[in-house]
């Protein structure tokens, strides 16, 4: 690359994470993953996309901030097992000052189908002050771009859905009104 030329990032759409294997102490005794796992496969996946928006372990030691977790919604669709490859796609929905909202999908790597879905807000955190701060002009750019490269993508039909049990209609049957 030419010196002086500043390169932007790229950002597929969605972002897409590498393969990732189910390990056989993750298989519990219903024999399938267990749903423990499940966060750490959608949390690596995650570290990916963190990484390639600049906020990955290094940004963490060499400026002093990190993302947290402050809200995370699973919803399981299909089991997996010990042989079922997977990768995760992430959907940057939306982004503010100091936060960001992913919609993230696991499927097997194969077949395709999905196997569960993740509603996530990520806060950007001063680790001196242990505080939420605002993002570096430098993230807030990247975040933008990754927005725009998602902003083509439907928006997942389960965005923003509160979990609960559907109440009965007159019918008595649940769902149906």
């Amino acid at each position: 690359m030419s010196a002086g030329i500043d390169a932007k990032p790229l950002f597929f759409a969605p972002f897409v994470s590498s393969r990732m294997a189910i390990e056989p102490g993750w298989i519990d005794y219903n024999g399938h993953l267990n749903m423990a796992y499940y966060a750490v496969l959608f949390d690596r996946a995650l570290d990916e996309a963190l990484g390639a928006l600049g906020l990955g372990p290094d940004y963490a030691r060499d400026a002093g901030f990190s993302t947290f977790t402050g809200e995370w919604r699973i919803r399981y669709a299909r089991e997996l097992g010990l042989d079922d490859p997977v990768r995760v796609t992430v959907q940057l929905i939306e982004f503010d000052d100091k936060r960001m909202h992913f919609y993230m999908e696991m499927r097997h790597a194969r077949e395709l189908w999905m196997a569960a879905a993740v509603e996530s807000l990520n806060l950007h955190v001063d680790l001196a002050r242990r505080k939420v701060a605002p993002f570096p002009a430098d993230i807030l750019a990247s975040l933008a771009i990754m927005k725009a490269a998602h902003s083509g993508l439907p928006r997942p039909p389960t965005l923003g859905e509160a979990i609960g049990i559907p109440k009965k209609a007159k019918s008595g049957r649940p769902g149906v009104h």
